[in-house]
């Protein structure tokens, strides 16, 4: 518990400091904030270290107001539904932890990815038919796409499947597309860089699993 609390006070710092970084660009402010915080998380989530929770957090809380600014607007109400996954995947991780031991990763059963791959579907078509009807939209198809299968992307990381990468690959394509489209080009270029990392993440949450697998048979 030592060891996080000095990495949670770390965060805090490197946090600030992004903060006053972000006031001295002024326009690009939040863009470059949002950037680094977001190059943090993905870090910590291929190492699965906890602290990625509370990098997300700050990362969401400003992206609320970044997205709204952009017209952003399904991106901009899905922070939300992040900041709540994120308390759950901080929580849900520590209690393992102080239990027995880390949160395992494991593959996702059959049965779930198929019915959060139709959860994915269909909040893909209600938020395009609300984005479509009730704002002023101009990227309604792709905002719906990537929000969309956010929410499944997210569950499954607090979930700590294996497969939430390939949900992250597809929806980090779009969104780096979309956001060079929008004019957010330093998140654009991260989520380009997100795709390369979690092709990497992949490969380094399959062997950590196997590993663990390894240990059990040993045991």
């Amino acid at each position: 518990m030592e060891v996080l609390s000095v990495d949670f006070e770390c965060t805090i710092r490197i946090i600030r400091f992004l903060w006053r970084l972000g006031l001295f660009f002024n326009h690009y402010g939040l863009d470059i904030i949002t950037s680094a915080l977001g190059l943090a998380y993905i870090l910590l989530e291929y190492k699965a270290h906890v602290s990625m929770w509370v990098v997300g957090f700050f990362m969401q809380s400003l992206g609320i107001v970044l997205y709204y600014q952009k017209g952003l607007y399904a991106d901009c109400g899905m922070e939300f539904y992040y900041l709540a996954m994120t308390v759950y995947g901080f929580v849900a991780w520590m209690r393992h932890k102080q239990k027995t031991a880390d949160l395992p990763i494991r593959h996702m059963p059959k049965n779930t990815a198929l019915v959060w791959i139709g959860i994915g579907l269909a909040a893909w078509l209600a938020i395009y038919l609300i984005l479509s009807n009730f704002t002023n939209s101009t990227v309604p198809v792709a905002d719906a796409f990537t929000t969309a299968f956010s929410i499944v992307g997210i569950w499954a990381l607090a979930r700590k499947y294996l497969e939430q990468w390939f949900v992250w690959i597809v929806v980090d394509v779009v969104t780096s597309v979309l956001y060079f489209h929008k004019d957010i080009p330093f998140k654009a270029s991260l989520y380009a860089l997100y795709v390369v990392i979690a092709v990497f993440g992949y490969f380094r949450w399959r062997r950590m699993m196997e590993g663990m697998d390894g240990s059990k048979r040993v045991l």
